[in-house]
């Protein structure tokens, strides 16, 4: 009974929270869905879907992912699920700082590490998040170009 309490009132925490936070309906109805399942990354992290593994310790694993965006890329991905980086807290702080030592071994084992490398995470709507379960995109091998806003560069035009 407690245990369902709990989920009922984690269910209305987190529609209060996506109607306060502007997600659009279908986003939060889809984010909702999704969360109430298993992310597709626990069944690499677990071992259910075999998947080759280019880098694991204690925290993270990393693999490619099912679409490249570039010619080096790869997820690192931690072996707890966090949902999005919004619900990171103080007891993830480790696990957050092997991501980014992940990346930077991985660069370097690829070669990329002098030539330059980017590292990204999207979390929600907005950024494009479609997994709920924070990942840190390595992407590399060819120049990337900056970082713009489209939006900003129509402004600017």
């Amino acid at each position: 009974m407690q245990t369902t309490l709990k989920l009922l009132l984690s269910k209305i925490a987190l529609f209060i929270t996506l109607q306060l936070y502007g997600q659009s309906n279908e986003y939060a109805k889809q984010k909702e869905e999704k969360l109430s399942k298993p992310s597709p990354f626990e069944a690499i992290v677990n071992g259910s879907e075999k998947r080759e593994i280019f880098y694991e310790d204690k925290y993270v694993v990393a693999f490619k992912p099912l679409k490249d965006q570039a010619p080096l890329h790869f997820l690192i991905v931690p072996k707890k699920r966090i949902n999005t980086l919004n619900d990171v807290n103080k007891k993830d702080v480790k696990r957050l700082g092997h991501l980014f030592l992940a990346a930077a071994k991985l660069a370097k084992q690829f070669g990329v590490d002098e030539s330059g490398y980017r590292v990204a995470m999207n979390t929600n709507e907005d950024a494009g998040q479609s997994v709920f379960h924070i990942h840190l995109h390595l992407l590399g091998g060819k120049k990337l170009g900056p970082m713009t806003n489209q939006i900003q560069e129509e402004k600017e035009k």
